[in-house]
């Protein structure tokens, strides 16, 4: 409940600031009597694509501690957590970026990297995931999470986001007033009802065709990063393991910022193109084609 609440009133925030830049800065005026201004329309729908996704990216971070409850293990002298830690000091070191925050939080198997810099980055595994997997299991799970860092997939991912956003902002508004001016013939000053129901109904249906494409691209990184992590291990049987014990239990639920950087999802049916996952079979064939190790 404190997820869907915190998620809820996030994006109510994040609209809210972006109605207010929008009309300070004059770009959610595009309808004037002349027509669309298609100038305007643009910047409003770059605003509107980018802006909520780039608000995201910035507060991936500190959204993740506060809705999973991690707690930073750094400095932790406890003997898991310090191994935990220098598991993932060496392979952010072997990939060739900044020392990320190291978190451990209650829950189900999973694991997590988010934060918009590549230096700053936070990563995190769950109580289930230590309990549940071997120390090598572990290890490969925390360097698939590292690669994810050392690829830029969270910044990646937000640029994806961001143009989708735009095509379906700036097309349904466009398409809903040759609908409303030219098919339905609505002479009148301004728009009519036409304008408005398509373009409603283009923002829900637009808005799938593009979740659809970033889930897309979101599957093709999590091959990448199960790559990287047999890279960083020098093996790829460690991570082959790990997934194969992630297709017996059923991963734990993350944040809505974070959840196609978890390590896992279940994905099935018509659900499965949207998911930011490959099944778990896909990606475990992927790696015992590849190459060496």
């Amino acid at each position: 409940m404190k997820r869907i609440f915190l998620f809820v009133l996030t994006n109510v925030a994040v609209m809210l600031v972006l109605g207010i830049t929008a009309s300070l800065l004059g770009v959610n005026r595009f309808l004037t009597a002349n027509g669309l201004n298609m100038g305007t329309l643009l910047m409003f729908s770059l605003l509107m694509g980018f802006g909520g996704a780039l608000i995201s990216l910035f507060m991936s971070k500190p959204m993740a501690k506060w809705t999973t409850g991690a707690q930073i293990i750094n400095n932790s002298q406890d003997p898991t957590h310090r191994w935990i830690v220098q598991t993932v000091a060496t392979f952010s070191q072997k990939a060739g970026i900044g020392m990320p925050e190291v978190a451990i939080y209650e829950g189900e198997p999973n694991a997590f990297a988010t934060g918009a810099f590549k230096n700053s980055a936070l990563v995190a595994v769950s109580t289930g995931l230590l309990q549940n997997m071997t120390k090598e299991e572990v290890e490969a799970v925390i360097g698939h999470e590292v690669a994810h860092v050392a690829n830029g997939d969270m910044v990646t991912m937000t640029l994806i986001q961001g143009v989708m956003n735009t095509f379906v902002v700036f097309l349904s508004r466009v398409i809903g007033y040759f609908v409303d001016k030219v098919i339905l013939r609505n002479e009148r000053d301004g728009v009519g009802i036409g304008y408005y129901v398509t373009t409603i109904v283009l923002d829900i249906v637009l808005g799938l065709l593009a979740a659809v494409i970033v889930a897309w691209f979101s599957r093709q990184r999590e091959y990448r990063a199960d790559a990287g992590a047999a890279d960083l291990m020098g093996r790829k049987q460690p991570m082959i393991n790990a997934l194969a014990r992630l297709g017996g239990v059923e991963p734990g639920a993350l944040p809505q910022a974070v959840q196609t950087m978890g390590i896992a999802g279940k994905p099935g049916g018509l659900l499965a193109l949207m998911s930011s996952h490959p099944p778990i079979e896909d990606r475990i064939r992927a790696l015992q084609q590849r190459a060496g190790g």
